[in-house]
């Protein structure tokens, strides 16, 4: 998928941090019904290569399921295995997003200063997961972003809510979209809670493209 093709799609990636696999199916049935494309199970969830394995058997065709806190190259050989395409790393190791790309992995490489940023590029990443985003803040995302080559798309991730001015104030500096955390899903929620969390956000999205 080039980069025009994955700006088409919802830029909300959906982090399911601790999900489990039986419910994992109901919850991304529902994300999808949202219209979200983009969803991370982070490897730190419980069984989360056999959840990742679950979703890209029953959803890889109608959206782009993956894995969430990739940090090393054979924690990558085993989500390769799974069948699924979307790759986020919460730090830049540069055999990672080699090993990636080879297999042709849409990646969101973690960063958080310049010097990150320039690795992570260098090394072949397109996509940068500006995080933790509550601590760069709108002022250090400005600072980063304005060094960064304009091919380049930034998605702060961490502490992002459902809040159309939150979301404005990255929009207006270039962000491309955002990862939603614990804002979205947190382990133990309810189902209605959850289905409410992701349709606020649709709708704070909605608004900030008007």
């Amino acid at each position: 998928m080039n980069m025009a093709a994955i700006t088409e799609k919802c830029p909300l990636i959906a982090i399911l941090r601790g999900i489990k696999t039986e419910e994992a199916e109901q919850y991304v049935s529902k994300l999808i019904e949202l219209g979200y494309y983009f969803i991370e199970v982070p490897l730190n969830s419980p069984n989360a290569l056999d959840t990742i394995r679950l979703l890209q058997q029953k959803f890889g065709d109608r959206c782009c399921i993956g894995a969430g806190t990739v940090t090393d190259v054979e924690l990558l050989k085993q989500v390769l295995e799974t069948g699924a395409k979307l790759i986020v790393t919460p730090n830049v190791n540069p055999e990672v997003i080699k090993l990636a790309k080879e297999n042709g992995c849409i990646i969101f490489v973690g960063i958080m200063t310049p010097s990150e940023a320039f690795l992570a590029i260098n090394s072949g990443a397109k996509l940068l997961k500006i995080f933790p985003a509550e601590i760069v803040g709108p002022v250090g995302f400005k600072a980063i972003k304005s060094v960064l080559p304009k091919d380049v798309s930034c998605f702060p991730v961490g502490g992002v809510k459902a809040d159309t001015a939150q979301m404005q104030s990255y929009i207006s500096l270039g962000a491309k979209g955002f990862g939603l955390g614990s804002a979205l899903y947190s382990a133990g929620i309810s189902f209605d809670q959850f289905t409410q969390n992701a349709t606020n956000f649709q709708l704070a999205w909605q608004e900030v493209q008007k």
